[in-house]
């Protein structure tokens, strides 16, 4: 069991783009139940999860945070063409997926403080728990035989993914996740080595 695990841990790896083929309703389920699985702040399980089949609901996602994205390429001095390509892209991967899974943070169960910096504190303790929640899914995913790929678009664009998905006012998009059959099978980019990312008792 030990060296499964290790396995599906090395092979997983952010895969793009999809071959044909569809994704069950039971498969996502199986995979946002074992996102469900990861350890939160309190308990609190502060992650909500959107999954979207339907063509026309990832077009328009696609394109509303597509256009954000445009003006704040454009804005930050990007040549326009170049900028539309890499909106063009990032559009395509999106409506290519079978199915894409919208994550989102809500603070309701969390803990309240009347001060700014322990309510950072607590909002970033809800941030992990989701970011430990969507690694689950991904290694579910890959334990499925299935590609997934871990985008941060929605964080750029949180009215439009509230808007598109109809989503309570206190829910903070975090991610969006491609998911399908993979069409590539991408090499993982190298791991810094253990003696540049660990030290021992304390870092020097």
């Amino acid at each position: 069991m030990r060296g499964l695990v290790y396995s599906v841990l090395r092979r997983r790896a952010s895969v793009r783009w999809y071959a044909g083929g569809e994704v069950g309703r039971d498969v996502v389920e199986r995979l946002v139940e074992a996102a469900t699985w990861a350890p939160s702040a309190h308990n609190a399980q502060p992650w909500r999860f959107v999954a979207v089949f339907s063509r026309g609901v990832k077009e328009r996602l696609a394109r509303l945070m597509g256009e954000r994205w445009l003006r704040d390429l454009v804005g930050d001095g990007v040549p326009a063409d170049r900028a539309r390509a890499m909106v063009e892209e990032s559009v395509k991967r999106i409506t290519g997926a079978p199915v894409v899974i919208v994550v989102a943070l809500t603070m309701r169960d969390m803990d309240r403080y009347p001060d700014e910096r322990r309510s950072r504190a607590e909002f970033l303790m809800a941030v992990q728990s989701v970011a430990a929640a969507i690694e689950n899914l991904l290694i579910a995913a890959e334990a499925e035989g299935l590609g997934a790929c871990w985008m941060c678009a929605p964080l750029f664009a949180p009215e439009e993914v509230r808007c598109v998905l109809r989503l309570p006012d206190d829910f903070e998009p975090q991610a969006l996740i491609t998911l399908g059959v993979p069409a590539e099978k991408p090499e993982k980019p190298p791991r810094k080595p253990l003696r540049e990312v660990l030290r021992f008792d304390t870092w020097c």
